[in-house]
């Protein structure tokens, strides 16, 4: 993908992450955390024309319980259409709690595929090993469950061509471009550039920026031919000292300037096409 995509007016696909597996209720009252209230918010997104969500499960009191992610599958396939589910296998849990994430029934369509540990937080460190890694992109590749590979910084990068060098990933490869603080990307248009100037072939990237840094390192991945991700679990605010009132005003946003920039967004079946999901 590059800005040629982009003159070429190659489709976009639009994920939303609603809810994550950290910040909750208390960070902002509008975040969805339980199966029924998470898929209200999925449909409204993929009216707009998110074609992905990322899905976290949580347990009644709003705490990351990747046991929920069943529940909340099941929630969006019953309130919504046609939309790709793509649950987490991720954050700091320990391997068999990531392993749950593709183990639903029916498996997901995707799976996100963290490339390596990272801290968050004062307290939080995901232990993420080579061996976890390989384990779960085995399973995918098995199941036919396509990873979104989680590059939060350029070692992560090494790691995706090591795997690819390994015949474990299947392209074309979708890689998820993160920036943010502590140990992510520094969220700066040079750092983004050099991301994807530095991608392997046959990728297609998508852009994850967090809080104040979505709205233009999106946008800027939308000119780079690139895909986008919005929604709650990466930003809980609409402009600078307003909440988010949902994550359709997050997607909403997105989809506008997206329109601005004469981009098409992909429907679900043309994400499936794109990304070589059968």
């Amino acid at each position: 993908m590059s800005y040629q995509d982009y003159l070429d007016q190659d489709k976009l696909i639009l994920t939303v992450a609603t809810t994550g597996g950290v910040h909750g209720k208390d960070a902002n009252p509008n975040l969805p955390e339980q199966p029924e209230e998470i898929a209200r918010q999925v449909r409204e997104c993929e009216k707009l024309g998110a074609a992905i969500v990322h899905v976290h499960g949580r347990d009644e009191h709003g705490e990351n319980d990747p046991e929920r992610l069943q529940a909340v599958n099941d929630a969006i396939r019953d309130h919504c259409d046609d939309i790709v589910i793509q649950n987490t296998t991720g954050g700091q849990s320990p391997y068999e709690n990531r392993v749950a994430g593709i183990r639903t029934d029916p498996p997901p369509e995707m799976a996100s595929l963290d490339m390596g540990p990272f801290n968050r937080g004062q307290h939080i460190i995901t232990e993420h090993t080579r061996n976890n890694i390989e384990s779960l992109a085995r399973e995918m590749q098995e199941k036919g469950v396509k990873p979104e590979l989680e590059v939060f910084n350029n070692g992560h990068l090494n790691e995706t061509y090591r795997l690819i060098e390994k015949d474990i990933l299947d392209p074309p490869y979708y890689i998820n471009v993160i920036l943010g603080p502590g140990t992510f990307t520094m969220p700066r248009p040079k750092n983004l550039l050099n991301m994807v100037e530095n991608l392997p072939e046959e990728s297609h990237f998508n852009v994850l920026a967090t809080g104040p840094h979505q709205l233009p390192l999106t946008t800027m991945g939308a000119l780079l031919g690139g895909h986008v991700r919005v929604g709650m679990e990466d930003n809980l605010y609409f402009e600078r000292g307003e909440p988010a009132e949902s994550n359709a005003q997050l997607v909403e946003r997105s989809v506008e300037v997206i329109d601005r920039l004469d981009r098409d967004l992909a429907t679900p079946d043309e994400a499936r096409e794109m990304l070589g999901i059968e």
